[in-house]
């Protein structure tokens, strides 16, 4: 007899049909489920395929025959690991497929956010463009300014590679220091997030959600800012305070902002849409189809593989807390 799985969010018909050749598949082809439904439709699921869906001790506990949950994006803070742990459940996540693509679209919401490219879109949308100004729309040049990045992981680096491009200075901020070559080869300074944040033309934020991480960037450090300065995340929410974002960009204190990511989202605080200077996006960093479909079917292998089922049987290609495996 198939195991059970749940695909708890839409997903690509051709992805399903893999699952399909191993599994019993009970697959949400609609809108987010509410948390009670996921709860429900988990209780005799021997996996799941999820995306940003909270699995917690609940979930776990109302699904006795659970052992993997596979996560199609690269953070799991919607995973509570301890409740993992402790009831032998394995959970993986899509790293690394969707670096490129993610630096990318950092790049042009940063671009976007110095270049004032919403701001002007609209006051032409709105058929306010009566005449050519020197002083219309004056942002703040990339090239040549210095580039920090919070977070200099895979993401991050690849950022720090562009930067070369455009002739900037790259500074940036780690939990650890990367190796000397690494350094050398993206011409890369470390510095402390307060000197970073003094520096820096343009702050792109990468680094993972934690307790330790939220709020990285409040009202203190904004303050440290230049008021020529951009502020772009395409990390995770919360890693922003967002009312104290909207409160320095209504102040000017900072010029503009990019922002892909919002505390409580797919709701988030309404005063942005009140903002000329912040350029919008709805978590939308991977969203290409190849990277997309890259992330689904890896997450894929890791739940054909962690049911043990599949040429890698029982090795997955990403745990996170692989220790489970062992029992």
């Amino acid at each position: 007899m198939k195991k059970k799985v749940l695909v708890a969010r839409p997903t690509f018909p051709d992805v399903i049909e893999r699952l399909q050749q191993y599994f019993d598949v009970d697959a949400n082809l609609g809108e987010v489920m509410p948390q009670e439904e996921l709860q429900l439709r988990l209780a005799d699921k021997h996996g799941a395929f999820t995306a940003g869906d909270v699995i917690g001790e609940t979930e776990l506990a109302g699904a006795p025959n659970l052992k993997v949950v596979a996560n199609m994006a690269v953070g799991f803070n919607n995973f509570d690991m301890h409740a993992f742990d402790a009831h032998g459940v394995l959970g993986t996540n899509t790293p690394n497929v969707l670096n490129e693509t993610t630096a990318d679209f950092g790049w042009a919401l940063m671009m976007a956010a110095a270049r004032r490219v919403t701001e002007s879109e609209h006051f032409l949308r709105a058929g306010k463009w009566g005449k050519w100004a020197f002083d219309a729309f004056l942002g703040s040049d990339v090239y040549g300014s210095t580039l920090g990045v919070i977070g200099m992981g895979r993401i991050g680096q690849a950022l720090a590679r562009r930067a070369a491009g455009f002739d900037m200075r790259v500074i940036y901020h780690n939990r650890s220091r990367l190796a000397s070559d690494i350094e050398s080869a993206l011409n890369a300074e470390y510095v402390s997030k307060e000197d970073l944040l003094k520096r820096a033309d343009h702050v792109v934020l990468v680094l993972p959600y934690t307790k330790e991480s939220h709020h990285t960037i409040g009202a203190k450090e904004i303050a440290l800012m230049k008021p020529t300065a951009t502020l772009t995340n395409i990390a995770r929410g919360g890693i922003v305070d967002d009312a104290a974002l909207i409160e320095a960009l209504r102040a000017k204190k900072i010029a503009a902002a990019g922002i892909d990511v919002f505390e409580g989202e797919p709701n988030f605080n309404p005063d942005f849409m009140l903002l000329d200077n912040v350029v919008l996006t709805p978590h939308i960093a991977s969203a290409t189809e190849s990277t997309r479909r890259a992330m689904a079917n890896l997450a894929a292998d890791n739940l054909i593989a962690g049911l043990g089922e599949g040429p890698r049987a029982g090795n997955p290609p990403n745990p996170i807390n692989p220790d489970v495996l062992k029992k």
